[in-house]
């Protein structure tokens, strides 16, 4: 059975992808979440993962540790985490690379925090136009191939791709289109994303740097904190 590492829920956009396409489609594995410490390299992670990130997917004595490399990998073995249909499949592999290679103000400027909501003063002139494209592309999609999801009616890869996006919108309160909320919101309820968001909000567990990036070093200031243990 495949061994998934991630780390912590709230934090880690990363490991949401494997782990909630495995989930939704119901590819069995086994879960090792390794907490983040402080400092830039995670030693910890070192003792699965060649690059000392995660995720990292383990399949006896393959080792998969790119977030992308492990979709495909799971593809070549599993139906439906693409889609079937040719001209949706091409779409959803240009989607996830693209998210996969772009959308920096967005990762940079808003890190994932599941748990909280957090108020911006202003927002930047790359994040403004990273939003505008990002609309751009989802509207694409969903209008393309019918929706409810990114690529046609069954959840996909690119809708894992995207699901940190998702939890980042929700957090920091990012305007989106009518169309593209409504796919948030479809999204937001599905099982998988359910059961990791429940998880996040359970996490006793804080990690100052990744918090810090959440209110730029007090930049910004949390309003809401739904976690159910606050240290």
């Amino acid at each position: 059975m495949y061994q998934l590492h991630i780390a912590n829920r709230n934090y880690s956009s990363w490991s949401l992808r494997p782990w909630v396409l495995m989930t939704a489609l119901d590819i069995p594995f086994t879960e090792q979440l390794t907490q983040f410490s402080a400092g830039a390299v995670q030693t910890a992670f070192k003792a699965f993962s060649p690059t000392a990130k995660v995720p990292c997917l383990v399949d006896d004595n393959q080792v998969v540790w790119d977030s992308l490399a492990i979709i495909e990998y799971l593809a070549e073995r599993h139906r439906g985490v693409w889609p079937e249909e040719n001209a949706a499949r091409i779409w959803a592999r240009c989607a996830s690379a693209k998210m996969h290679s772009v959308f920096t103000a967005l990762r940079n400027q808003c890190a994932m925090s599941c748990g909280v909501r957090v108020a911006i003063p202003e927002l930047s002139a790359a994040l403004h136009d990273e939003l505008a494209r990002l609309d751009v592309l989802w509207t694409e999609g969903l209008t393309r191939f019918g929706g409810p999801f990114l690529a046609g009616n069954t959840f996909s890869a690119v809708d894992a791709f995207f699901a940190p996006v998702v939890f980042r919108l929700q957090t920091y309160n990012l305007q989106v289109s009518s169309a593209v909320n409504g796919y948030c919101q479809h999204l937001l309820g599905q099982p998988a994303m359910q059961c990791w968001y429940t998880s996040a909000l359970a996490e006793t567990w804080r990690e100052p740097a990744h918090e810090d990036e959440v209110t730029d070093n007090g930049k910004r200031v949390v309003i809401e904190d739904f976690r159910w243990y606050i240290q």
